[in-house]
């Protein structure tokens, strides 16, 4: 009986929690999954990093002192070539992107990155500040997880004079 209880009372303040948040909050739409590969990205470029990540494997799986430092010295020249190739990739890239953009159809391109960098930004996945108790915002990271702890510290202990979720009968 005191465990059904429990799980009624859980499952209610879950339910408010949620609702509470999504109201704050909003909902994220969502987003693809990290892209490994950048927009930029060409064939030797992909070509380069896949030696470099194999001469790390080779680099990682030896075990003796000899073998480690040609191993080494391997890895060090592949990811040398590595950024040397990412480098002339994104300047090849950023030199064709800003001759698009002085055409017709590259101002409709800048209003498509506009676009994609708000819609990153207001994904509820990435919050980059809040407002203390004192009303300021804070912006690190350590402040701002300090601030959820206080609140939710509060939340849960009881300590709220005010609770959205008891006035609405939830």
């Amino acid at each position: 009986m005191l465990i059904k209880d429990a799980d009624v009372m859980w499952e209610g303040m879950t339910q408010c929690i949620r609702r509470s948040a999504e109201e704050v909050l909003g909902i994220s739409r969502g987003g693809g999954g990290r892209n490994n590969r950048a927009w930029w990205w060409d064939d030797e470029v992909k070509e380069r990093v896949r030696e470099k990540q194999n001469a790390y494997v080779a680099l990682s799986s030896s075990t003796l002192k000899e073998e480690q430092e040609v191993r080494e010295a391997t890895y060090k020249a592949v990811k040398k070539l590595t950024k040397k190739a990412v480098a002339i990739a994104k300047n090849n890239a950023s030199a064709r992107l800003y001759q698009r953009l002085e055409t017709k159809e590259g101002e409709k391109d800048v209003f498509k990155l506009a676009r994609a960098r708000e819609k990153k930004i207001r994904d509820i996945g990435n919050i980059r500040y809040i407002k203390g108790e004192d009303g300021k915002v804070l912006v690190e990271e350590t402040k701002i997880r300090e601030r959820w702890h206080s609140y939710f510290s509060l939340l849960f202990n009881g300590e709220s004079e005010y609770s959205p979720c008891l006035e609405r009968g939830v």
